[in-house]
């Protein structure tokens, strides 16, 4: 029996604990705010040194799922998950019908999909004891998001070149990807036949090599990712990159990546800013995978094409954020927090009908 504590965390709706002895899970599931919406967020599976740090990062993450869902008008809210194992080794079936327990007692409040450390395979699995899960292979489900995601990232880029350099091309342009899982992948794929000159990095060696041969690429250790020369910078993997220690060492104009929580801190923005680097604040740029996931829900059912038009909104988003920036000389994600905080505060786009769950 999979034991369900609650826990009051200031500014969350909800948090709860998750514990099953028999199957091994141990996880943490948050909603910061579901004024919205239901709340939808991926679930991260990742082995944290502490059960501490995986509370920390899932209400982190929560919080800016609130923010990226209130930005782009999903009709959602922000939650998020993670279990404390190691997805190559830990990850079962009896794992996830524990943890679909978790997720009946929240009743809907919060959508589970797939994020670090899970796939859409999990996302099956997880479907076959709960309703409450978007991406996933059902015949009235989005599907692998990555290729929404990789396409917002994309518009953004298009949105940091027309600002850099007054068109969207980004031919003959130096790019830098860190991370060549799902969405780097295909962005990496995007922009060979773009043009752009590519710079790859990656921890998985034999997947670095092989792309860096299909594309002509150059290659990094990730240890110097930091500091390579480049018009822009697309972190793609884990967050927290952005920091007093690492932009210093920035040799890029403009940083557009698919990464959560890029920043260390919210006022790691302001070095960036004065070094006059251009930052895609991230939960706007990378939020086309969600926004697919958020079109299950349409009252019309979901529509890829309907998906891809409001991803590529993520263009006119970020040059409105941009223009912003520079009109007002504030960092790039304040403006885009206020956006979102704007949208709260007005209720912007919030659902009108509730879901059905299938």
């Amino acid at each position: 029996m999979v034991l369900i504590k609650k826990m009051q965390v200031q500014g969350y709706e909800h948090v709860v604990e998750g514990i099953d002895q028999e199957s091994g899970l141990h996880c943490f599931v948050a909603i910061h705010d579901s004024s919205l919406g239901p709340a939808l967020g991926g679930v991260r599976i990742y082995p944290y040194n502490s059960p501490q740090d995986a509370l920390n990062d899932v209400l982190r993450l929560a919080k800016g799922m609130t923010y990226k869902s209130a930005a782009i008008t999903t009709g959602l809210g922000g939650g998020k998950s993670v279990i404390i194992a190691n997805p190559r080794k830990d990850k079962s079936e009896a794992l996830w019908h524990a943890f679909s327990e978790v997720l009946n007692s929240l009743g809907g409040n919060y959508i589970a999909a797939e994020d670090v450390g899970s796939s859409i395979e999990d996302m099956n699995i997880l479907r076959l004891k709960t309703p409450y899960v978007a991406a996933s292979d059902s015949e009235k489900s989005s599907g692998d998001p990555s290729r929404f995601t990789a396409r917002g990232v994309y518009r953004g880029l298009q949105a940091v070149a027309q600002k850099l350099w007054n068109h969207r091309s980004l031919a003959g342009r130096r790019v830098a990807i860190q991370g060549l899982g799902n969405v780097g992948a295909k962005l990496a794929d995007i922009l060979f036949w773009e043009g752009a000159e590519l710079i790859l990095t990656d921890t998985d060696e034999p997947k670095l090599k092989e792309l860096a041969l299909l594309y002509g690429a150059k290659t990094v250790p990730p240890a110097h990712f930091m500091e390579v020369p480049c018009d822009v910078l697309c972190p793609c993997a884990l967050g927290a990159i952005l920091n007093e220690e690492t932009i210093p060492q920035l040799r890029c104009l403009a940083i557009a990546g698919a990464a959560n929580n890029q920043l260390r801190t919210s006022e790691d923005g302001w070095p960036l800013l004065e070094r006059n680097i251009l930052y895609a604040p991230d939960y706007i740029i990378n939020s086309g995978g969600v926004i697919n996931a958020a079109a299950e829900y349409h009252p019309g059912g979901y529509d890829p094409k309907a998906s891809r038009e409001k991803v590529d909104d993520i263009f006119d988003t970020l040059s409105l954020i941009f223009e912003r920036s520079e009109k007002e000389n504030k960092p790039t994600n304040l403006i885009a927090d206020e956006l979102a905080e704007s949208n709260l505060k007005n209720l912007v786009g919030k659902r009108t009908t509730p879901i059905i769950f299938h």
